[in-house]
């Protein structure tokens, strides 16, 4: 079975990429599969909550999925890692037919000077990527 792959951060981009997914996949009959990437420091993950928060948010998400029947799989990496390669890897190893990934704004230097996660997926996935704006 294909799978819909998303990476989640408990933050308004993260929201809006995750309900694009859960669109994507009902509509294709696809796997939702959740790469939980808030914890890093890095990429999609900075700068955003963490901990009880974030959990508690997860949790629910957890239950709306089970309540509506639809087929999915969180993944919570471990340790130190980059957001990008666990999105690819679960995309590579997991029949990934899309990849949706939420964008926050960026200054002109930031997108100089900082890595982006986003931009890593969109050139090096194995699929097409979907890349959303919150409030969109």
């Amino acid at each position: 079975m294909a799978s819909v792959i998303v990476g989640y951060v408990p933050a308004p981009e993260g929201a809006a990429a995750l309900s694009h997914a859960r669109r994507e996949a009902k509509l294709q009959e696809d796997r939702l599969l959740i790469v939980n990437v808030r914890t890093t420091g890095r990429g999609l993950g900075h700068g955003h909550s963490h901990g009880d928060d974030a959990t508690t948010e997860l949790e629910l998400i957890t239950a709306e999925l089970r309540a509506s029947g639809q087929d999915f799989e969180i993944i919570h990496p471990e340790g130190d890692y980059d957001p990008a390669d666990e999105i690819l890897r679960a995309a590579e190893h997991m029949d990934g037919r899309l990849i949706v990934v939420g964008l926050r704004h960026r200054t002109p230097v930031g997108k100089l000077l900082l890595g982006s996660t986003a931009q890593r997926v969109l050139i090096e996935a194995p699929c097409p990527v979907l890349c959303v704006k919150a409030g969109q």
